[in-house]
Formats: structure tokens, C-alpha cells, sequence
């Protein structure tokens, strides 16, 4: 059986099938289970169906199990028997993916600029406090006023260099905006040095992933499966949430709205999503919940997946109306706790007790309740998946490899482009500053030694003097500390229009 028009079948209950339907498929979802109860087969079945659809995906790979969606599916046995079982006939099916890779090892690489970035994001990323992230906010907001863009992580180590040793610009933006202490400019550097040992400068440059290079389909209209490559990112898993993040804001801000189409126009799984929660302040669950909430009106579909249904926020759960439920365990008193509220979850159905199913479910069995008619949930029902039609498993290096080269973006962002910006713009005027300083020192010094010379006699020649240095007098003696004195002065009349001459005198004129 294929599912009707408009239509992802996720497989069959008792009674009927079960249908996402694509017009509500825009109104996101949940996809929970302990491991080893079938979840990342559930994904790929749901995956390949909106591919099929022509609706294009997004999903992250944990384990590197989802890759194998790019390779002819295998009749094995258990998906056989799976598809008489419930009815269906099974067919081996190859799906158009695009693998990605935030480090590019395993797919395109995937970069944005800092400035895209932001500085609540960024701040979320380098954990920082509530005073560290307002001296974050300052930076971003002087960059902006200045014209210095902010590209690469040595854009933001420049900026945070030169507002870390420069008192006057200190003073500056103090008054304008509030404290900015060198201590927590060096605290922001630290967490900084941290993200670059895990590998972060790899993903903020340029070029910056175009969004719309996620939303493609093929020659025969099927969407393209885009597969994020994550099992070294998740060694890294605030950098992993973040940038997970920082797409859905992304298309949030650079997709129209269009309200609710026939199909969505790109769905996008967000696998281990209680990192994206975890320990987020206040401020970052309001942004997650008002991007969930109004992205439906773009065409996006949200669709988390997790083992535990309490690691999503309740102001977020609200928000998701299509629901899979995989097998949860209740050995612990959370685990009994999490049994019950995702029981709580569905619209009950009067012939079975839901928390005592979900601790029953086999591999592969599932609770479904999806949106239908105006938009209401439907009866939750215990339904036996469909098997997907990729390979399940991964791919090989090899075939990886091909598949890359065949991709439309092989070229795209192979390479880094590293353009003028705070960086580049910094060390000019820096170098410009030194060089203006060490002509008016160079000045300074020839006066200086003129009035020395005629105080000391040592303007004239050297010829029948006694070699070696002689003792001084005490009229040298105080000459000479004058003479330092009157130098270190200079001197720090010099480093203040060093400073000054790199970032401070560009305020001049708003004091």
C-alpha cells in the first residue's frame, strides 16, 4: 500500500494506518525513546518520506547510522517480514543526500560569520555569564557602529584585544553603554581559547552556508536529504546545540511567511535535543519557543527527537503536535515521572491504559498521534513502524567519497575566503599609529639630544677625548634624570596616541 496523496505513512496500527499529513506536517513533532527502541529507524522512514514528497531535510547523524539513506536499501528479513506484516510491500529505495560536516572531513564544510552568529548565541557558546555576555553585546554593538566586521574567531580576538588594553575605549563605552572590565573581557578570551581547541574556528568564516542550499530537490522532484555529520561534533556538544540553533534562527529570519502551504517547504530533525536545553538561561528557552512558534508560518517543520519527553521545555512541548512515541523504561523515579507526562501527552484512547504501553513497546512498535482534519490530534494508537526503503546502517569511506563528488555544492565552499575585516582593519591602523609614533619619538629624540648636547657639551667633536666612559658629574647626574624624566613622559604621550590612534580616536567626536 502507498500512502495516499498528501500523505507520509509511518506505519500501521490496529485498526487503520498511520498517516502524517503534509498540509500539518508544518506544525512540528516529537519523536522519544530509550535507546535501542527503533527512533533513528523512525527518523529515516520519516526522512525518506517527505523526500519522496519533494519536501527537503535537514537532520544531524549521531552515530553515522542515518548516512546510509544515500545507498540502494537491502532486503533484510526483519524489514521484509515488517512489511507483509503490516500490509505494505517492501521496496529498496536510494534517496538524493548532501552530507555536510562542520569540520569538513566527512561532507561540505558548513561556516557562518560571527556577526551571524550573534552575541546571545555566541555567548551561549562560550558559556558565559550574565556580565560577560552584556561586555559581549557591548563589543558586537562598537563593531557595528565602527564598520569593523566580525568574520572569523580572530576578528573577535582582535576586538577583545584591543577593548581589553585600551583604558580610554574602556572609559568610552562605559559611559555609554556600562562596565566593561578587564576581567571580563579576559574571561570571554579564555572560553574563546576553549572553543578553538575544539575545533571551532572551523566553523565561523567564510564562505557562509547559503540556507537555501538546504532546500533543493532533484531532477525528479524528490527534496534533498541534507545529513550533518555529527559524531565528532558531539564531542562537542554546546558547539553541536548551538549551531543547530543558529539554522533554525537563521531561517527564521531569511524565509518569507507564507502561512500554512500544501507541504512544508524543508523539515528539520534536531536529534539529541535536550543539548539544546540543557542548563539554557531564561532569556534563550523565550527565543526557542517564539522561533518554534511562529517557523510554522515559513513552511518549516520542526521535529525533535530525544530519549527522555521531560528534556523538552513544556512551552516548547506545546508547540508540537505530531507525536511518536518509542519504548521508555521506569526503573527510576524520573523514568516514572517521564512514563507519565508522556502519557499525559496524547489524546487517550479508551482501549488501553497509555503508560502501561509505552513500558511494553517492543523494538519497532511506537504510540502515533498526528494532526488531522482542522488540526486536532488524533487518538493515540500502538502502531508497528514501517521499515525504511535507504540502507539502514552507514555508508562506506568510499562511497561517501563518491557521493561528495557528485554533489552540486563540491566546490561551493571547499575553500576558506579570509576578506579584509576587524582583523585586517585593526592591524592597518595599528601599523599606521606605530609608525606616525615612531616619526614624532624620531623628532622628539633630535630636539631632545640638541639640548642635552649644548647643556653637556657633547655637541662638538669627539676627536682628543678620553676613551672609556667617565664618571659623572652631579650636574650631569641631574641633567640626565631630567632627561629621563622628560623622555618617559614623551613616551607615554606616544603609547596613548598609539591606542588611541587604533580604535579610541574614532569616538572622538561622540564624547
Amino acid at each position: 500500500m502507498a500512502a495516499p496523496s498528501g500523505t507520509i505513512l509511518i506505519g500501521k496500527s490496529e485498526t487503520k494506518y498511520e498517516q502524517l499529513v503534509l498540509k500539518l506536517a508544518n506544525r512540528h513533532g516529537l519523536v522519544t525513546g530509550a535507546t535501542g527502541t527503533g527512533k533513528t529507524v523512525t527518523l529515516q522512514k520519516m526522512a525518506e518520506g517527505f523526500s519522496a514528497a519533494g519536501v527537503p531535510v535537514f537532520t544531524a547523524d549521531i552515530k553515522g547510522d542515518l548516512a546510509g539513506v544515500a545507498a540502494m536499501g537491502n532486503a533484510l528479513p526483519p524489514f521484509v517480514n515488517r512489511a507483509k506484516e503490516i500490509g505494505v510491500e517492501y521496496k529498496a529505495e536510494q534517496f538524493p543526500v548532501v552530507f555536510w560536516d562542520l569540520f569538513g572531513e566527512q561532507g561540505h564544510p558548513i561556516r557562518a560569520t560571527v556577526a551571524e552568529m550573534g552575541p546571545l548565541l555566541l555567548a551561549r557558546l562560550l558559556e558565559l555569564n550574565d556580565v560577560q555576555e552584556g561586555v559581549l553585546n557591548i563589543l558586537f554593538r562598537y563593531a557595528d557602529e565602527q564598520g569593523l566586521l566580525l568574520l572569523d574567531l580572530k576578528d573577535l580576538r582582535a576586538m577583545l584585544a584591543e577593548l581589553g588594553s585600551n583604558k580610554e575605549l574602556q572609559a568610552q563605552l562605559q559611559a555609554a553603554y556600562g562596565n566593561v572590565s578587564p576581567a571580563s573581557v579576559g574571561a570571554i578570551q579564555r572560553q574563546l581559547l576553549v572553543l578553538e581547541n575544539q575545533g571551532g574556528q572551523n566553523f565561523f568564516g567564510e564562505p557562509a552556508l547559503e540556507i537555501a542550499d538546504f532546500m533543493r530537490v532533484d531532477e525528479e522532484g524528490r527534496g534533498h536529504i541534507n545529513v550533518l555529520a555529527a559524531d565528532k561534533l558531539m564531542k562537542s556538544p554546546r558547539l553541536y546545540a548551538t549551531f543547530l540553533l543558529w539554522m533554525l534562527s537563521e531561517l527564521f529570519e531569511q524565509l518569507p511567511e507564507i502561512g500554512d502551504p500544501e507541504k512544508p517547504k524543508l523539515v528539520f530533525f534536531f536529534d539529541e535535543a535536550h543539548l539544546l536545553f540543557e542548563n539554557a538561561p531564561a532569556a534563550l528557552l523565550d527565543s526557542i519557543e517564539q522561533v518554534v512558534r511562529l517557523i510554522r508560518s515559513k513552511g518549516v517543520g520542526v521535529y525533535f527527537v530525544t530519549q527522555n519527553p521531560l528534556d523538552v521545555p513544556d512551552k516548547v512541548g506545546a508547540q508540537l503536535g505530531n507525536r511518536v512515541q518509542h519504548a521508555l523504561r521506569a526503573f527510576t523515579p524520573r523514568e516514572q515521572k517521564a512514563v507519565k507526562a508522556a502519557a499525559e501527552t496524547f489524546r487517550a484512547n479508551p482501549k488501553f491504559r497509555t503508560a502501561d504501553v509505552i513500558t511494553n513497546l517492543g523494538v519497532g512498535e511506537a504510540l502515533v498521534s498526528v494532526l488531522e482534519g482542522k488540526g486536532a490530534p488524533s487518538m493515540v494508537e500502538r502502531t508497528l513502524v514501517a521499515p525504511p526503503g535507504g540502507r539502514v546502517g552507514p555508508v562506506t569511506p568510499e562511497e561517501r567519497k563518491a557521493l561528495m563528488r557528485e554533489s552540486p555544492f563540491r566546490n561551493k565552499y571547499t575553500e576558506t575566503i579570509d576578506r579584509e575585516s576587524a582583523f585586517e582593519m585593526l592591524a592597518k591602523k595599528a601599523e599606521a599609529s606605530a609608525k606616525a609614533a615612531e616619526e614624532e619619538q624620531a623628532g622628539s629624540g633630535g630636539i631632545l639630544g640638541n639640548v642635552l648636547g649644548g647643556i653637556l657639551g657633547g655637541g662638538g667633536s669627539t676627536a682628543g677625548k678620553p676613551k672609556g666612559r667617565q664618571p659623572q658629574s652631579m650636574t650631569e647626574k641631574i641633567v640626565t634624570s631630567a632627561a629621563r624624566s622628560v623622555a618617559t613622559s614623551v613616551g607615554r604621550q606616544i603609547g596613548t596616541a598609539i591606542v588611541r590612534g587604533v580604535l579610541g580616536s574614532l569616538l572622538g567626536g561622540r564624547r
